[in-house]
């Protein structure tokens, strides 16, 4: 455990999942697989999450913020991060609990300060019902933001603390993530209010490629509220190969060829191919679902790689799980700067020498 994390803090944040679900519900219990009205949810570790994890909305925002609260960063986010996961198609309840338990541990232990929240949209566990699952995704996508996003963003006036949100797509998490903004910017007065989002990331993003470019009119509504998306892109992704296939090869997904030359200047592309190339399953103890579309999660480097996306502590370029080449940054093996902790001890040490500087703004 990273010496800025303490033990309390990161046992709090692994006690529960915290889950927004859009499932129905079944009449002999338990969640269905149809579309269903949004409900807040605290599930303990381990066990997939059912109706019976219900608390409200109010105390699983306050217990949301006071997490993130309690393990923020005092001086890059001095009131708290969270992530909010959305997963793809084709995941088990038990999948789905056991990826959000492997993100929020490996995170920590990257020295990422923040909470995993999931946003649980119905989807089959059979490959033959993906369109039928696209549809779902559509559908609840605006749940993400108005009932998700939204709650958390209010929740910043209601607890005056100033939550950091971000988001992770896989797979066509990613399609949710981005038709979630357009969707949510049709409703109510949500999208005349000032609010923002810090990082996205994609992994395996089952979007078109072209859709993440700066005309897209698509994700308009996403860019215009975000910092910045990372897309993780890998050639061997052979899910998205069958994804390609099923519309004649027309739409290329990003998660599989990465950014095009007219990509938003809010967006970059990390391409893993290389490194995914030489990567022994053996060598990754946690492992979950079809292996080429899903070895992000429970993978170290990635994780790191993440970790310090989220941070924001350094440019896109210097990351160094990074390599920069003539044609794009590429995913490698890297640890953290040797000396990343006395900077970091430097910094808290000023900040709390001048009290006054987070609010002011640093001009030196």
């Amino acid at each position: 455990m990273p010496a800025d994390v303490t033990p309390a803090a990161a046992n709090a944040v692994r006690q529960f999942n915290y889950v927004l679900s859009a499932r129905s519900l079944k009449k002999n219990g338990g969640f269905g697989s149809d579309i269903g009205k949004p409900r807040f949810l605290k599930v303990p570790r381990g066990v997939p999450a059912t109706p019976e994890h219900e608390i409200g909305p109010e105390p699983w925002l306050k217990e949301v913020v006071d997490l993130a609260d309690g393990v923020a960063d005092d001086v890059i986010s001095p009131t708290g991060d969270v992530l909010v996961f959305v997963h793809g198609y084709n995941n088990s309840a038990q999948e789905i609990a056991d990826r959000h338990r492997i993100l929020q541990d490996m995170l920590l232990a990257e020295r990422w300060r923040g909470v995993v929240v999931s946003y649980d949209w119905p989807c089959d566990d059979e490959t033959l019902n993906y369109y039928e699952d696209r549809a779902d995704a559509a559908a609840t996508a605006q749940y993400l933001v108005t009932h998700g996003i939204g709650l958390i963003i209010k929740g910043r006036t209601r607890y005056a603390c100033d939550t950091n949100i971000h988001l992770l797509g896989h797979s066509t998490g990613a399609y949710v993530i981005a038709e979630g903004f357009s969707a949510a910017q049709k409703v109510g007065n949500f999208f005349k209010e000032s609010w923002r989002i810090g990082q996205v990331a994609f992994i395996g993003a089952d979007v078109s490629s072209d859709s993440l470019d700066a005309d897209s009119d698509w994700n308009k509504p996403m860019f215009s509220r975000i910092m910045r998306l990372t897309n993780y892109s890998s050639g061997f992704d052979d899910v998205l190969a069958v994804s390609n296939a099923k519309r004649l090869g027309t739409q290329p997904r990003a998660g599989r060829v990465g950014l095009g030359k007219d990509a938003h200047p809010k967006a970059v592309n990390v391409d893993c191919s290389d490194y995914f190339r030489t990567l022994d399953p053996k060598s990754q103890p946690d492992k979950l679902g079809w292996w080429n579309h899903s070895w992000h999660i429970g993978n170290p480097v990635w994780t790191r790689d993440l970790a310090m996306t989220l941070e924001g502590r350094y440019d896109r370029s210097v990351i160094p799980t990074r390599q920069k080449r003539a044609d794009g940054l590429y995913l490698v093996e890297g640890t953290r700067p040797p000396h990343e902790e006395a900077w970091r001890t430097l910094v808290t040490d000023y900040a709390n020498e001048n009290p006054d500087i987070l609010r002011t703004g640093i001009d030196e």
